[in-house]
């Protein structure tokens, strides 16, 4: 089995239509994420009460928020010493189907994104659509989507990591939502970020 992070590959048309790595779904209550070294899922942490992940959850495959991707944040925001999260690009992708499983690739189509900092990481969310989607197949930029979307989603991201019982609250905010082309080039400065990382891979 290829190594879902290093061994699957982006796809030729990235960033405008990419594979995604789909690590959890809206019905888990459980988070799961690909253990870096063996590339199998693994159990990350139970999900905060009734939030649970709003539409299909993984990654970017060959991708990675580093130097760049920090530097990027930091141009856009104005603020200094930010680094990337050390971790392959996040991306969640809407779509109708009732998927049962993660655990599988999907093709992918980027229309926006969260600029999300996590205390001094940039921790960037690419939002995208699921190709060929009955419902959201046809769109082609956040702007499209409802506010209701918009805020459930920013919702998820703004609490997921909290911990019950914790009584120190994260400093986790999203700074700006971008549109389309944007992400484009947070995807592409994640793809310059792993191969800068990896370049024998």
């Amino acid at each position: 089995m290829s190594h879902p992070w290093h061994g699957i590959e982006i796809g030729a048309r990235a960033p405008e239509i990419l594979t995604a790595f789909i690590e959890i779904v809206p019905k888990d209550t459980v988070k799961y994420e690909v253990d870096k070294k063996s590339g199998w899922l693994k159990v990350d942490r139970a999900q905060l009460f009734s939030n649970v992940v709003p539409a299909l959850y993984g990654f970017i495959p060959q991708t990675l928020c580093d130097i760049l991707v920090g530097n990027f944040c930091m141009e856009k925001t104005g603020r200094k010493n930010i680094s990337g999260d050390q971790d392959p690009m996040d991306i969640l992708v809407l779509e109708e189907k009732n998927i049962e499983n993660g655990g599988i690739l999907v093709q992918a189509i980027p229309i926006g994104g969260f600029r999300m900092i996590d205390k001094d990481e940039a921790d960037d969310k690419i939002i995208a659509v699921m190709k060929g989607d009955a419902i959201y197949g046809n769109y082609t930029d956040i702007s499209q989507l409802s506010d209701s979307i918009i805020n459930r989603l920013k919702h998820y991201f703004l609490t997921y990591k909290d911990m019950p019982g914790s009584l120190e609250k994260r400093k986790v905010e999203i700074a700006a939502v971008y549109g389309k082309d944007e992400a484009y080039e947070v995807i592409r400065r994640s793809v310059t970020d792993y191969k800068n990382r990896f370049p024998g891979l």
